[in-house]
């Protein structure tokens, strides 16, 4: 099973910018894109339904903000729109699949750059996503998770640790999530495989040249619970497909 996460920041305009035809390359049998800004009605959807895709969607109340989305060659047993938790089911942000024993969450965390009342939210959401993954668990302990955390977990993960040190998406508090996060037994795919710095999946837009210049975070994850770790395969970034400001970010493992 090959899963890529994608935030696509706008569905609609990646797809002036060939992200129909990167999907002609077969570059994964799921890809769980993010922010679609979409919904499923406002797309023209013919073309992942030629290249044999279904398609899922899961939008915000809100036109052209948020919203996640599935597409995948392997139909999912089951599919569950949302949390139940209404603020984050107001505002599209997670979208769960059930293949076989494994269940796959594609989730768009929240920002918290426009300020302190969006950075309040997202420590709630965050708070109220954990208790709703630990309760998750109980039934269903095969879980992959991924999406756009907004949220680089160690200075690896960042260009410029210092001078971010005060930037939502590297604060103190989110980075201590992601420690609680991944002791409870999530593991980092990425890591798993790549323990070498200078792998980033998001580069500013202010800034023409940083992409250029690899100057990222490392903000998008694909993460399994342990009882995955005897069937990951391979995991992977890939920088230079450019249909974002972000970046594609794979997993493959044993079905």
């Amino acid at each position: 099973m090959r899963i890529i996460s994608y935030n696509l920041n706008g569905i609609r305009a990646a797809m002036t910018k060939g992200f129909c035809d990167w999907l002609k390359t077969d570059p994964a049998d799921i890809i769980c894109i993010q922010e679609t800004k979409a919904s499923k009605g406002n797309v023209d959807c013919k073309p992942f339904e030629e290249l044999g895709y279904y398609d899922y969607w899961f939008s915000a109340q809100k036109k052209g903000y948020s919203g996640v989305a599935v597409f995948t060659k392997i139909k999912p047993d089951n599919i569950v729109y949302g949390t139940g938790h209404s603020l984050s089911d107001e505002e599209g942000r997670v979208l769960q699949l059930d293949f076989g024993d494994m269940r796959l969450l594609n989730a768009y965390f929240p920002s918290g750059t426009s300020g302190d009342l969006r950075q309040t939210f997202k420590y709630e959401w965050l708070k109220d996503f954990n208790s709703y993954l630990n309760e998750l668990r109980q039934s269903i302990p095969n879980l992959i998770l991924c999406g756009d955390y907004n949220i680089a977990h160690k200075e690896i993960d960042i260009h410029d640790p210092k001078g971010n040190k005060k930037s939502s998406g590297f604060l103190p508090e989110e980075r201590q999530w992601m420690d609680q996060f991944l002791e409870a037994g999530w593991i980092d795919t990425f890591r798993h495989f790549h323990p070498d710095p200078h792998r980033y999946s998001w580069w500013s837009q202010r800034f023409p040249t940083v992409r250029a210049q690899n100057k990222g975070w490392r903000i998008d994850y694909i993460n399994v619970t342990a009882p995955l770790a005897n069937r990951l395969v391979n995991a992977e970034i890939y920088p230079d497909v450019k249909h974002s400001d972000h970046c594609p970010v794979y997993l493959e493992l044993k079905n």
